[in-house]
């Protein structure tokens, strides 16, 4: 395990950003009809938001992921040791965690399955940038 400061914190600010590529994938072309039916999310609702709120809080709790698997990657380099890394945290640990909470929300499967896919990708492709950036 690294140590905090000893992170490439490009590489982190990078890996943080990479979630807004794969998350306007995800939920745009991909599963944006799905997913805005099983959440019950509509256009007006998304309208109503602050955007600045909303991309800002997602960019600094995907920069708190990014970190924590750079942690977990320490001095293991490599994209692939870092996808593996990313996609392990991303299905044993998020996903699991998300599952728990649609469970006692009574939230539809497909639903946990589009979240906790986002999640994993997400992680996965964070673990990759980061096993890649040179030290």
């Amino acid at each position: 395990m690294h140590h905090i400061a000893a992170l490439n914190w490009i590489s982190v600010f990078v890996a943080a950003l990479s979630g807004f590529v794969i998350g306007g994938l995800w939920y745009g072309p991909l599963f944006q009809k799905p997913w805005m039916r099983l959440s019950g999310m509509t256009k007006q609702k998304g309208a109503q938001a602050s955007m600045a709120v909303t991309f800002g809080g997602a960019y600094v709790l995907n920069l708190l992921a990014a970190i924590g698997i750079a942690m977990l990657l320490g001095d293991h380099g490599g994209w692939a040791t870092g996808l593996h890394t990313g996609a392990f945290a991303g299905f044993f640990f998020v996903s699991a965690a998300l599952g728990v909470i649609h469970l006692f929300e009574r939230r539809p499967l497909g639903l946990w399955c589009i979240n906790a896919g986002y999640q994993v990708v997400n992680f996965a492709a964070m673990g990759a940038i980061l096993g890649a950036w040179p030290r």
